[in-house]
């Protein structure tokens, strides 16, 4: 895709850890930026109210599209998506500013990058926003397995350990898989409702749904993504769960630093209890939840989304001159 995104600034690219990477920049080139990950399967795109919201308050923000997502390479290697490669990339975009530190605040997947920041590079860290995903200290045993040995093959993280299978379910109908993916909240259809999501797509009938956020325009944005990245890349985040659980056993387990949980009531995947205990992990915790909103709610609730990121920012970080 080579004409501008709709609602976003201009993308621009770096050089950096071995990928050349996507990102768009708002705001005017002071204090402390934002960086916003995204999830899966999402784009930089995914902040666009954001970057909006950042860039009029004159907030310095940036939202890049993550190794193997948008506009940014994806490597052939399955171990080329490990959370030490995807956090070195964000540590190469602050480099490329000529930043210390950033606040780094992701979403679903990027709320689980977002989190390792600290953990990783504390010295680049200036604070940290979870937007539906809560801070998670280190399993006893792989989470593969534990969820394997739990909930059995069909549950989606195992499934996704299989290269290609996936893909192949998600790329079939682009346009039908975000109609799918990327809606409020509601209940499943008798066909969708004992099937696992990946499962549950077949059965979709996007004419009878009525849980649509996307505009046709922030749509087509999607899928014009996908058709040039497909899903591999995003997927093979999901194949290094075990190899990043094995390399965090000497990581520290808590968090010093200035932290905002942003929940999301209505989130199935991530419910705001999953944060119960996250205030035993983070010392300097403050959490917020938004009504009314299902899994995607930087984009389902901008407007309470980013009223609750300026006032914690303005707070804790200072209005900026």
């Amino acid at each position: 895709m080579t004409k501008p995104l709709p609602h976003m600034p201009p993308v621009q690219y770096l050089q950096t850890n071995g990928v050349n990477l996507a990102y768009y920049e708002t705001g005017p080139r002071q204090g402390i930026p934002v960086i916003f990950c995204h999830g899966w399967p999402e784009l930089a795109f995914s902040w666009r109210h954001q970057l909006k919201a950042m860039g009029e308050a004159g907030r310095w923000a940036l939202a890049p599209d993550q190794r193997g997502y948008g506009l940014s390479d994806s490597p052939a290697a399955i171990e080329d998506f490990d959370m030490q490669h995807l956090t070195d990339d964000l540590i190469g975009l602050l480099d490329h500013l000529g930043a210390e530190k950033a606040i780094w605040c992701g979403h679903d997947w990027g709320g689980l990058i977002a989190w390792q920041m600290p953990l990783r590079h504390p010295d680049r860290t200036a604070g940290v926003i979870g937007l539906n995903t809560p801070y998670i200290p280190r399993l006893s045993r792989d989470p593969v397995e534990l969820y394997r040995e739990k909930l059995g093959e069909d549950m989606y993280l195992v499934f996704f350990q299989k290269p290609g299978a996936a893909e192949a379910i998600f790329e079939a109908d682009l346009d039908k898989t975000f109609r799918f993916t990327l809606r409020k909240p509601g209940p499943p259809s008798p066909q969708e409702a004992s099937l696992p999501s990946y499962l549950a797509l077949a059965h979709f009938d996007p004419a009878t749904d009525d849980r649509q956020f996307l505009s046709p325009e922030e749509l087509a944005v999607y899928v014009q993504m996908f058709e040039r990245s497909g899903f591999r890349g995003g997927i093979n985040w999901y194949r290094n769960f075990t190899r990043n659980w094995r390399d965090s056993a000497d990581l520290p387990g808590r968090i010093d630093l200035p932290s905002l949980m942003i929940m999301a009531e209505q989130d199935a995947v991530l419910p705001p209890s999953m944060a119960d205990n996250m205030g035993k992990y983070c010392s300097d915790l403050e959490k917020s939840l938004v009504l009314g909103s299902g899994h995607w709610t930087q984009q389902e609730r901008p407007d309470e989304v980013n009223a609750i990121l300026l006032d914690w920012l303005g707070r804790r970080f200072g209005p900026i001159a």
